[in-house]
C-alpha cells in the first residue's frame, strides 16, 4: 500500500515537471514570436514613412528616378521577406538606398530647410531607433528561448514535443548601425 503512494507521488511529480518544462517552453516560444510581431510593427512604420519621403526629395528632385525606383524596390523587397535572416538582408539593402535618398538632400539645399522633409526625416530616425530596440528585444527572447531547448531537462521535453531552434536577427557590415539622416 505504501509502495503505491510512492509510486503514484513520483509518477505524480515527473507529470508535474513534465507539464511545467512544456508550458515554459511554450511561453519562451511565444515571448519570440510576440518579439518578431514588434520588430514587424517598426518595420512597417518605416515603409509606410518611406513613400512620404520620397514624395517630398521629387518635389527637389525630378531627374534622380534611378535613386526612388531603388529605394522602391528595396522598399518592396523587404516588405516581402519572410523569416528574420531574409528579412535582415532585404533591410541591409533597403537601409542602403535610404542613405542614397539623404545624400540627394545634400544637393538640394531647400529640401533641407523643407519642414515636411524635417518632419520625415525625424520620424525615420525615430523609428529606426525603435527598430534597433525591437531587434535587440527579439535576440534576448530567441537567446532565451534556444537556451531553453539546449539545457537539460528542458531539451528532452524540447525534443519529444519538436520544439526547434529560432534564429538570430543579424545585421550585416554597414548597415548595423542606424540610418544617418542628420546633415
Amino acid at each position: 500500500m505504501v509502495a503505491t503512494i510512492i509510486i503514484i507521488i513520483v509518477v505524480a511529480l515527473v507529470l508535474l515537471f513534465l507539464v511545467l518544462q512544456y508550458n515554459s517552453l511554450v511561453r519562451l516560444r511565444n515571448r519570440t514570436k510576440n518579439a518578431w510581431a514588434q520588430i514587424d510593427v517598426q518595420l512597417r512604420r518605416r515603409y509606410d514613412l518611406i513613400p512620404n519621403l520620397i514624395e517630398t526629395v521629387k518635389g527637389y528632385a525630378e531627374h534622380e528616378k534611378e535613386t526612388f525606383d531603388a529605394v522602391v524596390q528595396a522598399r518592396s523587397s523587404a516588405m516581402s521577406a519572410s523569416g528574420p535572416a531574409d528579412q535582415a538582408q532585404n533591410e541591409n539593402l533597403l537601409e542602403g538606398t535610404l542613405k542614397s535618398l539623404f545624400a540627394l538632400s545634400e544637393a538640394y539645399p531647400d529640401l533641407k530647410a523643407n519642414v515636411n522633409f524635417l518632419e520625415l526625416q525625424e520620424e525615420l530616425t525615430s523609428t529606426e531607433s525603435r527598430i534597433a530596440f525591437a531587434r535587440q528585444h527579439f535576440n534576448d527572447s530567441v537567446l532565451g528561448y534556444n537556451n531553453k531547448i539546449e539545457v537539460f531537462p528542458s531539451n528532452v521535453i524540447a525534443g519529444m514535443f519538436k520544439f526547434e531552434q529560432e534564429e538570430f536577427y543579424e545585421v550585416e557590415g554597414e548597415a548595423e548601425g542606424p540610418v544617418q539622416v542628420q546633415f
